[in-house]
């Protein structure tokens, strides 16, 4: 469950990290229904859905430029812009990684075993921010700025999570 939740705690969520604030004791359903997406995409439980999620927000927003980290931003709802927003500096330069880099650091991050358990969750991920993003394509409004700022290979990533999703 996400941090604030009735019978949680900070320590429970993410593998123990205290990403999240527990400011709220409610969680909306957007919130409930985007990590449950990626648990079912990503064929995990809950607690391992956040994990996941952390780390692909963390990678994908460093990827992104400020100001267009700062649009998804904006559309996520509060807890999910916490996670998205975790360790953003102001000063923050574009990392510019390309697939292998970015599956590597996921999976280092969400201690996955290897590339295909990380792009997996990847996928996962990006098929749910799609959504949260308001396409389910990934090409249009946000989400395709997004798509717009990715190399051509993440961008086969994230257009795949359009489609398979």
């Amino acid at each position: 469950m996400l941090a604030g939740t009735p019978g949680t705690s900070d320590a429970d969520c993410l593998g123990g990290a205290d990403y999240l604030p527990s400011e709220s004791t409610e969680v909306t359903m957007n919130e409930k229904s985007f990590v449950r997406e990626v648990a079912a995409l990503a064929d995990c439980d809950e607690r391992r859905a956040e994990t996941l999620i952390f780390a692909v927000f963390q990678e994908l927003r460093d990827r992104l430029t400020p100001n267009e980290a700062a649009k998804v931003a904006a559309q996520l709802p509060a807890s999910l812009k916490m996670l998205w927003m975790s360790f953003e500096r102001p000063d923050r330069q574009v990392r510019r990684v390309h697939e292998r880099q970015f599956l590597g650091e996921v999976a280092r991050m969400a201690a996955l075993d290897g590339d295909v358990e990380a792009e997996r969750a990847v996928v996962a991920v990006f098929g749910a921010l799609q959504d949260a993003l308001g396409s389910s394509t990934g090409t249009t409004g946000v989400a395709g700025h997004v798509a717009g700022q990715l190399p051509t290979d993440l961008k086969r990533l994230w257009l795949a999570a359009g489609s398979e999703f």
